[in-house]
């Protein structure tokens, strides 16, 4: 193999070209039932979109956060603490923006400088111009950010969003389907837990997908992987 280190007198590596951009900070960890899925955590530097399930975001956040990152939510404004803490995210290391209006941007830019995980609902009609959604460069622009600040960018697309197959370049693309409720019998119980297929695709590391069944939320709340069957029943919207 070509060496490419430049040396110091002594013979010791001074540059190393082929180390030169490669990350050293380690990823950021999930919560195991996600590790199917994202067998090396959430690398940063990395784009994950997500669509199909605030309840997937959240315990993608929660593992994270759980061991001690900072998180941020930008642009959903139904989301509750109690939501939140649900999954094992740390309230005082969250950052909540509801509603960042016109400059969801910029906002999502500076929290990228300053947190772990920025975890944001696109603009509506996301990739047109300024002031009706999000223009191409945004999206290039917001994806570099997050690599130079070795920060995890984390579009939430909602399902009747046209966007709905994932963020524009993203690195891995989650993806949340066939959901089902159990605890409903013939006329009577309690709803107490849902399940429903994950399925990860992406490029480089994660160009091979990966799905998972799993429990969101499981029975007492927070995320789960399906051991085994269990009744069901279909409840739409």
């Amino acid at each position: 193999m070509l060496d490419v280190a430049i040396r110091k007198a002594d013979g010791s590596a001074a540059v190393d070209w082929q180390h030169v951009g490669v990350r050293t900070a380690p990823p950021l960890p999930v919560a195991a039932p996600l590790r199917t899925l994202l067998p090396g955590g959430l690398r940063r530097g990395a784009t994950v979109s997500v669509s199909g399930s605030v309840s997937l975001l959240l315990a993608l956040l929660g593992g994270a956060s759980a061991d001690g990152a900072w998180c941020a939510l930008v642009n959903f404004p139904r989301i509750s603490a109690e939501a939140a803490a649900e999954y094992d995210i740390d309230l005082r290391r969250l950052a909540l923006v509801p509603a960042p209006g016109e400059g969801w941007t910029t906002v999502v830019g500076a929290l990228l400088d300053a947190v772990d995980i920025v975890a944001a609902r696109p603009p509506r009609n996301m990739g047109q111009r300024a002031g009706r959604g999000l223009a191409p460069n945004d999206v290039r622009r917001l994806a570099a950010r997050a690599r130079s600040k070795d920060a995890v960018l984390m579009p939430f697309v909602s399902a009747d969003e046209p966007a709905a197959g994932g963020w524009p370049g993203a690195d891995v693309r989650l993806h949340a389907r066939d959901a089902a409720w159990s605890g409903i019998g013939a006329g009577t119980g309690r709803l107490h837990g849902r399940q429903l297929d994950v399925v990860a695709e992406g490029r480089g590391h994660a160009a091979r997908g990966r799905s998972a069944r799993l429990w969101l939320p499981a029975d007492g709340g927070g995320v789960g992987a399906v051991t085994e069957l269990a009744p069901v029943i279909d409840i739409a919207g």
